[in-house]
């Protein structure tokens, strides 16, 4: 990581902490443009195991292969997705902060790990992004804020929060 990538954290993390200026040169950055499709809502069933090359006599005769899973569960049927009287789907907090985490990773330069979504509110529900420090730089990580409310307008198009 580049000296000016960890200065720019640091600044970051000492600003937010001590409630500081913001940089004159977070106001210029603009939000990148988000999509106009609807986000993909993760099924709350299990996915079907494979089981292509999994002998059943062979774990009992105690010589299975290594890459055969430990202990076979047999697929689920799809759960119903609960949703309201005007279509729209009903989903926890932690599902609605994993389609925001989604929706925000298909962002150019979106870190790969250090970035915590929150998911609150209840009728008109908001989501609020958190950076480890080093995570990204301070223009990135306003960049990212700055999406967060387009992008949680249009997911509530789609999405209510289930109590």
């Amino acid at each position: 990581m580049s000296d000016e990538v960890r200065d720019a954290g640091l600044v970051a993390m000492i600003s937010s902490i001590l409630g500081g200026n913001k940089r004159a040169d977070a106001d210029n950055v603009a939000p990148p443009p988000l999509a106009e499709v609807p986000p993909i809502v993760p099924a709350d069933a299990a996915e079907p195991v494979e089981t292509s090359g999994f002998d059943p006599a062979a774990v009992k005769a105690g010589n299975a292969p290594d890459a055969a899973p430990a202990a076979m569960k047999p697929a689920e049927p799809p759960a119903q997705i609960a949703t309201t009287r005007d279509g729209k789907r009903l989903l926890p907090a932690e599902a609605i902060a994993d389609l925001v985490l989604g929706e925000l990773r298909k962002l150019e330069n979106f870190p790969n790990s250090g970035v915590s979504v929150t998911v609150y509110g209840y009728r008109h529900w908001n989501a609020m992004l958190t950076f480890a420090p080093f995570s990204t730089s301070f223009q990135n990580a306003t960049r990212f804020r700055q999406a967060v409310p387009d992008l949680v307008f249009k997911l509530r198009r789609f999405v209510e929060l289930e109590i």
